[in-house]
């Protein structure tokens, strides 16, 4: 695991550190909007019409049309029948636990975010060392042996820290006549994975015997510092009479406009991304010897510890931190974006060949 490193500046594809520049490959902003000045261009635009801030509630008199007109678009790109945004997904994922925290009992699996965790019990259950599928088979076990409680349960979309992809065949084995709520936080898939960046949604909307709720920052691969919620209009409408709703600021409507009219911006730059996987797949030569990976996914996680290190000697900077606590196994990643160019793909991957020939493969 390498050292914290500090910068004044925003990194892009690169990011300068003590006078040298270093290849970043690290972050969440997997479809670089932070970066992209088409969609800085829209942000400019959108804070020209509605300021910097939006310095009331979602329930003043006044209202914002571009709130309604975002969580519409959610809504047709998804499938879903009702969408709301918050400031942030973790307020938004708080804000879904307080809404919840009566109506069933909260089953975690390994990993879920703090942004969900009702109480310390969640805490536990989020740590707990066992695998998702582990986890699945407890809760079927647990659920089908209770004909009346009521249950909600609480996962990830996928993992994007040790880049495992889930699968949600087992909902189908919930049994259809109790009532349970099945949360799922998209944050790290929303934008990248699903029909034209929808997310999982999609997928699992099929599950008729569960009340789906999708969770998502906008923050990752879209650039966006908001959070939503995909629900039936029942769910979307507890949300919005909840005090956390109606209490906090919303989200800053510029970022909001940008998102709206970003469309081709943000279709191209996914369209990169790909491309930007499927090069970097291509000439790293021991690739399922070095990452865990899920296909079509920019992450790449390691148990390489020292990868970090020698990566960094090259002047690249890739994921490699303790989380969620300072307790917690070192997590080490290489992570693509949509800023990258091919120049900087065979760099990476030369370098991740040269320490699989001198460290790994023998």
């Amino acid at each position: 695991m390498s050292k914290p490193a500090y910068t004044d500046h925003l990194p892009g594809r690169t990011v300068m550190l003590e006078g040298e520049e270093f290849l970043y490959c690290s972050g969440t902003s997997y479809l670089g909007m932070a970066c992209n000045k088409a969609f800085q261009q829209l942000v400019l635009e959108g804070m020209q019409r509605y300021g910097t801030n939006y310095s009331s509630s979602r329930r003043s008199n006044l209202r914002l049309q571009v709130y309604g007109q975002v969580e519409e678009q959610l809504t047709r790109i998804s499938g879903a029948e009702a969408a709301v945004t918050m400031s942030s997904g973790f307020l938004m994922g708080q804000t879904l636990a307080q809404v919840l925290r009566n109506r069933g009992r909260f089953l975690y699996a390994p990993a879920a975010h703090p942004a969900l965790w009702l109480d310390e019990c969640a805490a536990g259950q989020a740590n707990a060392d066992i695998t998702f599928s582990e986890w699945t088979d407890l809760v079927l076990e647990e659920v089908q042996a209770s004909d009346k409680e009521r249950f909600i349960l609480i996962c990830n979309a996928l993992d994007p820290l040790k880049a495992e992809s889930y699968t949600f065949d087992w909902v189908a084995q919930l049994p259809e006549q109790q009532k349970i709520i099945l949360v799922v936080d998209d944050s790290h898939g929303f934008g990248v994975t699903g029909p034209e960046g929808a997310g999982i949604y999609p997928a699992l909307s099929k599950y008729k015997n569960v009340d789906l709720v999708v969770v998502s920052s906008f923050g990752k691969a879209l650039g966006v510092p908001a959070g939503f919620i995909l629900a039936s209009k029942e769910m979307v409408e507890l949300v919005k009479a909840s005090p956390y709703f109606g209490g906090a600021s919303p989200a800053i409507p510029a970022y909001l406009h940008a998102y709206l009219q970003a469309g081709e911006v943000i279709k191209e730059a996914r369209g990169r991304l790909q491309q930007n996987i499927h090069t970097f797949l291509g000439q790293v030569e021991q690739a399922e010897q070095l990452f865990r990976f899920i296909p079509d996914y920019p992450v790449y996680s390691t148990s390489h510890e020292s990868m970090a290190a020698y990566l960094h000697q090259h002047r690249i900077l890739i994921s490699s931190f303790r989380y969620p606590t300072n307790e917690s196994a070192p997590i080490n990643r290489v992570i693509l974006s949509s800023l990258h160019t091919p120049a900087d793909l065979q760099r990476l991957a030369e370098a991740v060949n040269q320490f699989s020939a001198k460290f790994v493969i023998n």
